[in-house]
């Protein structure tokens, strides 16, 4: 392998934000409750109808009124591109309406003009971590076959607004979150413990039939529209090189590539309709789903890359557990961990990147990539946050490589470029951005911008394309 001295040219260097978890105003100008504004700690944790409880995505970072300063902060870091979620509420409050609310839509172009005035490329994730409350309790969620129509309105009307202006796209945020946070990821309520396979998969087919008319009716309305899918990348090592633990690591990542093979290949792989026959689930589809499926593949995979995970078939193996995004798995002893347990393998992200395109052949998007960590301002105003330099550092490195491996990446977007809630913990404690938000988890503070050091250096990096790290 000869090590590449640049990146491509053009490509997409930014930061990545959800609507949910930085905007605020989650009752204004028309908009409805969501999802979100019922899971006041966080997404793997049960809803609170009551909304009885403090909720900090109800205030955010008070985004939808700051969003004007806080996009010349990402245009001084020389962002080429911003991706950010519509939050389905503020166009169709409760899912179903069939006529848009145009105060919504208008906050939105308010947000892209801003973007597009400072050359930076609006990237859209059209759900993130959020769905009108509405279609959970009128519709049973994505359980619901209505489900599909509502939400390729919602994708075409987003299409039709703001083709002109908006070149990417990604449907559903970390589709296969439905597996692991069925609330969050489809409006699915469970008793504790009771979560079926039934339902879950049920509420897949749906979104990714959802997800195929909303590439046909993106590409019909604008040929030129780069729409993709967006997954939790979950690369799995085998414990040892026993065969059996290599058996696990493989049976544990098909679980995460089932939703992307769909999406990408356009069909369900023979080893999910195995599983589905064995478990006995009955996917109930319409005549056409599987034409649709075949004929409406997304353009690129867009994905998150944050830690890796660890497959074992020893018993002790399995009690010394580690936490993660999504979920938990088994610790790794050649890896460090951040300060949530999540554990830190910047190599990873060459495999995974290598994975993906070996198997799909289509451009890849890192759309999201960070650490979290507690922050701290000093006395001088600073905020010397070298352990997410050293981080970021290290896996852009790595995605250079395998950029070298001859794997095709579009272009990189950290999360959370500026302080914002998180979405597993509901906190403000737990910080990614270059930028710090004065703001606490009880939503107290004079929610000031302050530079972080990484600003400046996130800064050089996109300056100099990624030569200097």
């Amino acid at each position: 392998m000869s090590e590449i001295k640049k990146f491509p040219e053009g490509f997409l260097w930014g930061g990545a934000v959800a609507a949910n978890q930085l905007e605020g105003a989650y009752k204004e100008d028309g908009k409805g409750l969501s999802t979100a504004d019922v899971s006041p700690k966080g997404i793997m944790s049960p809803p609170d109808f009551s909304m009885k409880d403090f909720n900090l995505y109800h205030e955010g970072i008070d985004f939808y009124y700051t969003y004007k300063e806080d996009i010349a902060l990402f245009a001084e870091m020389g962002f080429k591109s911003f991706r950010f979620s519509i939050a389905w509420t503020r166009i169709f409050p409760n899912g179903d309406e069939q006529t848009p609310n145009e105060q919504g839509l208008e906050f939105y172009e308010k947000v892209i003009d801003e973007l597009v005035k400072y050359n930076i490329e609006p990237v859209i994730t059209i759900s993130h971590y959020e769905m009108p409350l509405a279609l959970v309790k009128n519709y049973s969620g994505w359980k619901s076959r209505k489900l599909v129509a509502f939400y390729e309105n919602y994708a075409k009307t987003l299409f039709t607004r703001f083709h002109k202006k908006v070149k990417y796209w990604m449907t559903f945020n970390e589709i296969n979150v439905v597996m692991h946070a069925p609330f969050t990821g489809a409006g699915l309520l469970f008793e504790e413990g009771e979560k079926n396979d039934q339902d879950i998969y049920q509420s897949a087919h749906h979104q990714f039939v959802a997800s195929a008319f909303a590439v046909k009716v993106g590409h019909e309305i604008n040929p030129d529209l780069q729409i993709g899918c967006m997954i939790a990348s979950m690369l799995t090592y085998p414990y040892s090189s026993k065969p059996e633990d290599m058996l696990a690591a493989v049976m544990q990542d098909r679980k995460t590539l089932f939703f992307s093979d769909v999406q990408a290949r356009g069909y369900y792989p023979s080893y999910m309709k195995n599983y589905i026959e064995e478990n006995d689930i009955n996917i109930v589809m319409e005549d056409g789903d599987l034409e649709t499926l075949q004929e409406n593949t997304v353009d690129y995979i867009g994905f998150s890359y944050y830690m890796s995970f660890v497959a074992s078939t020893e018993p002790e193996h399995l009690k010394a557990q580690t936490s993660g995004n999504l979920l938990a798995g088994v610790k790794n002893p050649h890896l460090k961990a951040s300060e949530w347990g999540w554990q830190i393998d910047p190599v990873g992200l060459r495999t995974v990147s290598n994975q993906l395109y070996d198997r799909y052949q289509k451009p890849l998007f890192i759309v999201e990539n960070g650490l979290g960590a507690v922050d701290k301002v000093e006395e001088d105003g600073s905020v010397n946050d070298d352990h997410r330099i050293d981080y970021l550092r290290a896996h852009i490195q790595e995605m250079k490589k395998a950029i070298a491996d001859g794997v095709d990446i579009i272009g990189y977007t950290s999360w959370g470029p500026i302080d914002l809630v998180s979405a597993s913990t509901a906190e403000l404690k737990k910080r990614y951005g270059y930028i710090y938000v004065d703001r606490d988890s009880k939503g107290q503070g004079s929610n000031k911008r302050i530079k972080k050091k990484s600003f400046n250096w996130y800064k050089n990096v996109i300056a100099t394309n990624g030569e200097e790290l």
